[in-house]
């Protein structure tokens, strides 16, 4: 199976939001085969009684809409809620090998998985097994791995309840070894804000949005990563509140909004300005913007202070409550405006603009996403972030902060309770004395280091709590043909994706009840919790009855893993935590205290309840004890790509409004303009003149850079857009085989997907 043929490339007039998104909601949902099933599960997202979205990780309102979930959201539900069922019978009609050729739409399009399946080498087929046999297959297995050469991966979607006891599964075998998906998005993130401003997360709730004078938007497309997010911004718009976006492409939901749920706009066909100014900045030019930005307004506080007039600068907020100001400011004074203007692809006259505005506003938010963190110097960027902030006091402020926008829906929850590489973010003197063993104390391997492992051999067990990590990695090919030397190989999942194609000697694919699905233990109806992109709590309950009697929750498989491979050894009460989970989240209150006081009893709050968060009330827990201005070592984001050669271009991997991360729901593209394919090529007019290329033509793009490896993707179709020069941009994850493992934030380590030195191949089209 493959990519539609009826291609078609038309820009797209229309809003986000709006009949389009109507239009794209019931499709789906004819589509996964139940409406009534699917509808009447849309009206209990995000809602206090129901269950959080599947799909992004934005805030959930404690007074929620009546449709509460956006396009996105409604194709998540329909996508779990599928009618469709892969059984024990698909896997007898399809070998792997044949498997492999269809797209990644079919895979999951296919139906939920039913049944634990063992990968049967010879036959090369999937074959049936029992939950029993397939826990002591895979414990036997594992038992006498070298717990250092085993990874225990976790996807962003599984519940704080689950995510903590795959934690102490891996900790109680004996490693460190917790990669998860926040390590390939907002691992700088959680490098950079602790030193900062002492937390790994923002700092904005809700309650901001309504408050605050202006909003910097930084590397983020809110239209398809967190929908949601634009009914704030349209009230802020609303409120003529200056939105002020940085960013390489013109995405539509920064741009134009029409709200689904008004009448008096659908109807009318009325929609809301979002972004009030908007700079195409190139790929890797966030710090010459920021600095940019620093240096302006630090120009506007000299002016007006010699003058007579009022500061720009909160001085009173530096002196008490930062370090490092100085010898920033004074970089930022020294760094001409010729310099940021190459390297930003933005004039000084459009940054002083910006500047302006943020100089004269009191509370001002600023929200960023993957355009900021997957670069090599992430961390700074993230970091710079922070500088813009400080200079006028705008942590710890109503209407003002910091606001990373995380992608899944528990991707940030799961750092909180326990999922991390890194020992000194985890109490393991807590986990000592509540458990009674030594929990391993080497720092364990993060996504990129696993990569490196299983390409290398060092790594011999891979278990992935959800996810398509396969898929999601960069070094794609190299990883596929690694892949199959692992000695074992365990996929929890509920559909079908191209990483359970890939196998290792024993592989086992385990089949878990969704989210949306009731999960009913011992003591009855089970509820989990998740976390937030602004560190709130909820409670999710199950609504649907599960697609299968076979299927087990995700916290009873982690439980059986747990038992059959550590045996006598473990002193953690698995069946008793498969029974309760609300054992589970006492456990989790008597490990974080500070963090879940009161757990059991506050989780079914309306709108959740908030972590403490010392940085909104200006306590710093940083290394100087103060909110901390880090100086940028340089303006270039991509120290690796030969810049001055003329015929590389800076890639720019983006995703479609019919995707969430690696699952891909349809091949249309609509605010792009985009139908029935995603092999393309997305380049700017000047850049096509210039390289000679023209629309419609088949190219390959091969990775500028020379480290022995040719990484390549062949067939895409060149688009004109609207793409800053030097630039072009093309479908994550299909261009994953581009990234080399090494390009990745320093410190972080986060693949640096946002600025990827390429060169354009022409190709004949009977061969792409």
């Amino acid at each position: 199976m493959s990519q539609p043929d009826d291609t078609d490339f038309s820009p797209y007039e229309g809003p986000a939001g709006g009949w389009g998104s109507l239009k794209s909601v019931s499709h789906i949902l004819v589509e996964e085969g139940d409406i009534a099933r699917a509808g009447v599960a849309l009206l209990k997202q995000n809602k206090p009684d129901g269950f959080m979205c599947v799909s992004c990780a934005w805030a959930k309102p404690a007074e929620p809409r009546a449709a509460e979930f956006c396009e996105n959201g409604a194709k998540a539900t329909a996508w779990e809620l599928t009618t469709r069922t892969v059984t024990p019978a698909f896997f007898e009609a399809h070998t792997v090998t044949e498997l492999r050729t269809w797209a990644d739409h079919d895979l999951e399009n296919a139906g939920r998985l039913t049944e634990p399946m063992r990968y049967d080498r010879a036959s090369d087929r999937y074959v049936r097994t029992t939950w029993e046999e397939a826990f002591t297959e895979i414990g036997r297995t594992l038992a006498p791995i070298d717990p250092k050469a085993s990874v225990f991966y976790a996807s962003g979607r599984a519940s704080l309840e689950t995510s903590y006891m795959w934690s102490l599964f891996a900790r109680q075998f004996g490693c460190n070894n917790l990669p998860d998906s926040s390590n390939m998005c907002h691992e700088s993130t959680s490098v950079a804000l602790p030193k900062s401003i002492g937390v790994p997360v923002g700092t904005v709730t809700l309650d901001d949005f309504e408050k605050t004078d202006c909003i910097l938007f930084f590397g983020q497309n809110v239209g398809v990563n967190s929908p949601r997010m634009l009914h704030q911004l349209q009230a802020a718009a609303k409120r003529r509140v200056p939105i002020i976006t940085f960013n390489p492409l013109k995405e539509r939901g920064l741009e134009r909004f029409t709200n689904p749920q008004s009448p008096v706009e659908m109807t009318t066909g009325q929609d809301t300005r979002i972004s009030s100014q908007y700079h195409q900045l190139k790929a890797g030019g966030d710090v010459a913007v920021m600095m940019g930005l620093a240096k302006a307004i630090l120009a506007i506080d000299a002016a007006d202070t010699a003058t007579g007039g009022e500061p720009v600068l909160d001085r009173a907020f530096i002196a008490e409550h930062t370090a490092g100001f100085e010898h920033f400011a004074a970089k930022a004074k020294a760094t001409s405006w010729e310099r940021i203007e190459a390297v930003s692809g933005l004039s000084r006259s459009a940054l002083e603009r910006a500047a302006a505005v943020y100089a004269r506003s009191k509370a001002v938010i600023l929200i960023y996403g993957m355009g900021l963190t997957q670069h090599r110097t992430g961390v700074e960027n993230v970091q710079m972030a922070c500088n813009l902030l400080f200079l006028r006091g705008n942590i710890g402020r109503p209407g003002a902060g910091i606001c990373p926008v995380r992608g899944h829906s528990n991707v940030q929850g799961q750092r909180t309770v326990g999922i991390s590489e890194k020992p000194d973010l985890v109490p393991m003197d807590k986990l000592k004395a509540l458990y009674n063993f030594e929990p391993p104390m080497e720092t364990g391997l993060n996504t990129v280091e696993a990569c490196e492992g299983i390409i290398d051999g060092g790594v011999k067990a891979f278990l992935a709590l959800g996810g398509n990590f396969l898929t999601a990695v960069p070094e794609t090919a190299r990883m596929q043909e690694a892949w199959e030397r692992l000695d074992l190989t365990v996929q929890i999942a509920t559909k079908l994706n191209r990483n359970h194609l890939y196998n290792g000697r024993v592989a086992y694919l385990l089949p878990c009840r969704g989210r949306i699905e009731i999960d009913r233990q011992a003591t009855g109806p089970q509820i989990v919790t998740m976390e937030d992109s602004t560190a709130c709590i909820h409670a999710s309950h199950g609504i649907a009855e599960p697609i299968a009697d076979t299927l087990r929750s995700e916290p009873a498989i982690v439980a059986g893993l747990a038992k059959a491979t550590l045996g006598e050894r473990t002193t953690i009460p698995w069946d008793d935590w498969v029974a309760d989970y609300g054992r589970v989240r006492d456990a989790i209150e008597a490990t974080y205290p500070e963090q879940f006081r009161d757990f059991n009893g506050r989780m079914g709050q309306a709108g959740g309840f908030h972590r403490p968060l010392p940085a909104r009330d200006r306590v710093w827990n940083t290394p100087t004890g103060k909110a901390t201005f880090a100086t940028p070592k340089s303006l270039d984001e991509n120290p690796d790509a030969p810049a001055t050669a003329p015929d590389v271009l800076q890639l720019i991997t983006v995703r479609s409004n019919d995707q969430f991360n690696t699952t891909i729901y349809g091949y249309d593209d609509r605010f792009r303009g985009i139908k029935g394919t995603r092999k393309v090529l997305l380049i700017g007019a000047f850049e096509m003149a210039r390289l000679g290329l023209q629309d419609g033509d088949t190219i390959a793009l091969e990775t500028a850079v020379d480290d022995g490896i040719r990484r390549t993707v062949e067939g895409l179709t060149v688009v004109r857009y609207d793409v800053p020069m030097g630039c072009c941009a093309g479908y994550y994850p299909e261009c994953n085989p581009l990234i080399p493992l090494w390009h990745h934030a320093e410190e972080s380590k986060v693949p640096a997907a946002k600025s990827v030195p390429v060169r354009i191949h022409r190709m004949e089209a009977a061969t792409a």
